[in-house]
């Protein structure tokens, strides 16, 4: 069973001999490679090896079930050992369909205010609630990396880091432009309006993977704006940062903390990674997505792919043409009533099915 997981689990073992190596401890880039390898290997390992544990043990409870004395207890153990091999053969499956170039546990989420002035940054701060609350629900950490807040509440921007075992696969199909229809606080006469935010998922590569040098950057200090006391008006701890190589247009990273100018650089330049990254993914990745026409979507964030309909409790996914009555629940962090099918339609497509 699984060819692929023997292979797997050989070049798991091989990697475990180079980490205990003391030429490869030596050399910390090799030493690094070897690491990030051996942890993405282990996310498959670990589980098959458990599996093959419970198969064993599944067979040896059947062949004593064949005994009249023993079936009863035989039967009782495999009430027990039957869903959990189920439930890891599952998860083994799920994992040999991840890409590994889209295998990660850290990502940054940036989330804008679209169409609908106030009520708009109102909508992207109740998108940043769901989101977090999600991924805390979830067992992830969540990490604010920069904001501006919206006039009348919310944000016109925010980004902030998720980190978790298996974050990207369940929030990767977040992109896209999100529209709410709800009845504003400030209307009065009742009327439903229409406002738009748009949410960008990114991947958060290493240095590794994606390497910056200053020659392509030019950055500046400047002084923090919107809330935050005397001490963000008068400092001079914010942070600006252009990237010029290789594209016509500017990449442009803004970052601002009440403290810490190093800790905004460092930021900053986490954002401007992940953005690197994904235009470095889309260039790889269009062909393929291309050949599979999936109705998941590019995850381009000016594709419309989700409606939250307040006045009927109605949220919509436009690529699966799914409506979920649970609008409450699924901005209050029940995020996997849309997520879990999401996926599964995903993980049907990529085993060839329609």
């Amino acid at each position: 069973m699984w060819p692929v997981m023997e292979q797997k689990l050989a070049r798991f073992r091989e990697l475990e001999d180079q980490l205990g190596d003391p030429a490869v401890a030596g050399d910390h880039a090799k030493f690094a490679v070897v690491a990030k390898e051996h942890g993405s290997l282990a996310k498959l390992v670990k589980p098959y090896l458990e599996y093959q544990e419970l198969d064993a043990a599944v067979k040896g409870a059947e062949a004593l079930a064949a005994d009249p004395e023993m079936a009863a207890l035989a039967e009782e153990e495999l009430a027990a050992l039957r869903p959990k091999r189920d439930a890891l053969h599952g998860k083994i499956e799920d994992q040999l369909l991840v890409d590994p170039s889209e295998d990660f546990d850290r990502l940054i989420v940036e989330i804008r205010a679209g169409t609908g002035g106030d009520e708009a940054a109102l909508f992207a701060g109740d998108l940043y609630e769901m989101y977090t609350r999600y991924a805390r629900a979830q067992g992830w950490g969540v990490e604010e990396i920069s904001y501006s807040p919206g006039e009348a509440g919310g944000f016109k921007e925010v980004s902030f880091g998720v980190k978790g075992d298996g974050v990207f696969q369940h929030l990767r199909y977040e992109s896209g432009g999100h529209r709410v229809q709800r009845v504003p606080k400030t209307e009065t006469q009742g009327r439903i309006h229409t406002s738009a935010a748009t949410v960008a998922v990114l991947p958060e590569p290493d240095e590794v993977q994606v390497s910056i040098s200053q020659q392509d950057i030019e950055w500046e200090r400047m002084r923090a704006g919107g809330a935050g006391g005397q001490h963000v008006n008068k400092t001079e701890s914010a942070v600006r940062i252009w990237y010029k190589k290789g594209t016509p247009d500017e990449m442009e990273v803004k970052c601002q903390d009440e403290r810490s100018q190093g800790k905004n650089y460092e930021r900053a330049m986490r954002i401007l990674r992940s953005r690197l990254f994904e235009r470095q993914q889309q260039k790889l990745h269009q062909a393929r997505a291309d050949m599979r026409k999936s109705l998941i979507g590019s995850g381009d964030r000016s594709e419309r792919i989700r409606t939250y309909n307040f006045p009927q409790n109605r949220v919509t996914d436009h690529r699966i043409e799914l409506s979920v009555y649970k609008l409450d629940a699924v901005m209050a962090g029940a995020l996997g009533e849309l997520v879990d099918p999401l996926r599964d339609h995903d993980k049907k497509q990529r085993l060839g099915g329609k």
